[in-house]
């Protein structure tokens, strides 16, 4: 079995992940189970905008640093999910990729889109028009570990300026996982994907968090 390397790509990696308002005992846990992890991921904090879509559950796009990024759900086993890289683009977006890549990831109605390519600000502005279409800014802090050769995190998220908490765990190997959510005591804890967790964060989804 090959050892997972934060950073690094691997074939699509399952996932556990929740979010709520505390969960202290689970981040203390997972301090002290880690093992040591290069430096770089020790404390990361990013700015990122997150395409929220009234109508899309199995696309997941977030543009950071100016750069899009598209993960598309894969499968549920042994209720952990499994996602995986399905684009990247930088802007300015041709008309074309948003026609036949972007705009399907997201499953709405396509717009009429006038020019051959669109800088972030234009893009944007058409979601902001868009009526099944949301740009929510999130504001990550995250702090790195690895348990039981899984990469793990503890993030303070905020969601248009709301403050939330995530946990989570995530490996090619589900066994790895469970024993994971099991020694961080997160066992019946449900998993919330970060579009899960924004869609009821601003209320487009009507249900709550972890805790």
């Amino acid at each position: 079995m090959s050892e997972l390397k934060i950073g690094e790509i691997s074939k699509p990696r399952f996932e556990f992940r929740t979010f709520g308002q505390d969960f202290s005992v689970a981040a203390e846990r997972m301090a002290r189970l880690s093992v040591p992890v290069p430096e770089k991921v020790w404390r990361r904090e990013s700015d990122e905008i997150y395409i929220m879509s009234r109508t899309n559950d199995l696309n997941n796009t977030k543009i950071r640093d100016g750069k899009m990024d598209v993960k598309t759900y894969v499968q549920t086993i042994d209720g952990l999910e499994q996602w995986d890289p399905k684009l990247k683009a930088e802007f300015p977006i041709s008309k074309s990729q948003l026609v036949e890549e972007i705009f399907p990831a997201f499953m709405v109605e396509l717009p009429a889109l006038a020019k051959s390519e669109y800088s972030f600000d234009e893009f944007i502005s058409i979601i902001d028009a868009h009526p099944d279409l949301q740009a929510v800014k999130i504001h990550k802090e995250r702090y790195g570990y690895m348990v039981n050769n899984t990469i793990c995190e503890v993030a303070n998220v905020l969601v248009n300026g709301a403050s939330i908490v995530s946990v989570n765990s995530e490996s090619v190997e589900l066994d790895d996982i469970k024993k994971t959510v099991a020694d961080l005591r997160l066992e019946g804890v449900e998993n919330i994907n970060y579009l899960q967790a924004i869609k009821r964060v601003i209320g487009m989804k009507n249900l709550p968090l972890a805790n």
